[in-house]
């Protein structure tokens, strides 16, 4: 369906459906978060959005609220809706039912099971239907969902936190905290948004971190995933403290690396180069589980993994005014680079202040 530009009144509207959406960042996984509007004429009638995996999406939510006053309405949506059976109903076939006149999409489902046959459905039913040249963010904020539904693997963010000269931790291995309060306060939004945060054996070890998402108001706390070559789990970490859902993958088959975890913990083994974990083989297997993005916060050579094997489409480091000078640990263990022209090329596309320190978020130049 060919894109349209949209009237002032019309892109205010999706942008409002779109910020609606955003309301869902933190607990819509591995769904894509989804924003609607309804109107008669200036009148808002209903608004929603998607909050939860298996409960109503938005454009149900908009319609009980509008009621009877949807028939003859125009509604704004921020996604395509869909026109299959899930857990859910198909949502196009209720905005028929309930006589919606006309409905402004801010961008096609990427999911092959719906991507186009939800706007052909209502089409055919004698509904305007205008997709909107202008995505008003809606792309960007399902960037993780559209990427696994497009490629296969979902959309990975590096997260460091470095000083000025690119240490991520002093001589000695301390690391906590070499950035602000405020940035560690960004790190769990991130971790919020995420479907699965991964991390090293290593980091385990010597941080001892929990890896769940303290933030305000309600989240879907993301799956912890360590990688665990050689079987060193402790069951002591931390990460067992706290709720939620834990993967350890091996390099070792689950009889030579076994441990005594609860019912929530699951052992997997991904055996690559090296008889060291198949990281691509890791991401797949996230992707399989329906993950739309993953964080990796991890120490210099899970992360120079990662990068050198072009898994990683963000990187976002958290920089402190400091100096830990060259005896400090750095970024990444990327040994094949021998010469300049073999670096990795990054482009810078978000510089912010955040307290006293810096967020760069930054992309391989031929990442998708």
């Amino acid at each position: 369906m060919k894109p349209t530009p949209l009237s002032p009144r019309d892109s205010a509207l999706l942008s409002q459906a779109v910020s609606l959406a955003r309301r869902g960042l933190y607990t819509t996984k591995p769904n894509p978060r989804v924003g609607c509007v309804i109107c008669q004429g200036e009148t808002l009638v209903g608004e929603g959005w998607h909050q939860r995996a298996g409960e109503a999406h938005a454009e149900i939510l908009a319609l009980q609220q509008a009621g009877e006053q949807a028939r003859g309405a125009e509604v704004f949506v921020s996604l395509e809706p869909c026109a299959h059976q899930g857990r859910t109903g198909p949502c196009a076939q209720a905005l028929i039912d309930a006589g919606v006149r006309r409905i402004v999409v801010a961008m096609a489902d990427p999911n092959p099971k719906v991507c186009g046959k939800g706007l052909a459905l209502m089409k055919q039913a004698g509904m305007e239907v205008v997709l909107a040249d202008d995505d008003m963010g809606a792309r960007d904020l399902n960037g993780g969902f559209c990427q696994r539904m497009e490629h296969g693997r979902p959309l990975v963010r590096l997260k460091l936190g470095a000083t000025m000269d690119g240490r991520t931790a002093a001589n000695d291995g301390t690391s906590q905290w070499i950035t602000g309060e405020e940035a560690r306060a960004d790190v769990h939004d991130l971790r919020a948004r995420s479907c699965a945060v991964v991390t090293g054996i290593g980091t385990i070890r010597n941080d001892n971190p929990r890896l769940n998402a303290r933030v305000d108001g309600d989240v879907v706390q993301p799956l912890r995933v360590v990688l665990d070559g050689n079987g060193q789990m402790s069951l002591g970490a931390r990460l067992f403290s706290e709720p939620g859902q834990i993967l350890v993958v091996t390099a070792k088959d689950t009889e030579e690396a076994s441990y005594d975890f609860d019912d929530r913990t699951e052992q997997i083994c991904l055996t690559g180069k090296g008889s060291r974990v198949d990281i691509a083989a890791v991401l797949a297997t996230l992707a399989a589980r329906s993950c739309n993005e993953v964080l990796i916060e991890a120490g210099a050579g899970v992360a120079g993994a990662f990068l050198s094997g072009g898994l990683v489409d963000e990187i976002w480091v958290y920089q402190s005014p400091d100096v830990l000078g060259s005896g400090g640990h750095g970024m990444f263990v990327m040994r094949g680079i021998r010469t300049l022209e073999e670096r990795v090329r990054l482009e810078l596309t978000d510089v912010t202040r955040i307290g006293r320190d810096l967020r760069l978020i930054l992309r391989p130049q031929d990442s998708q």
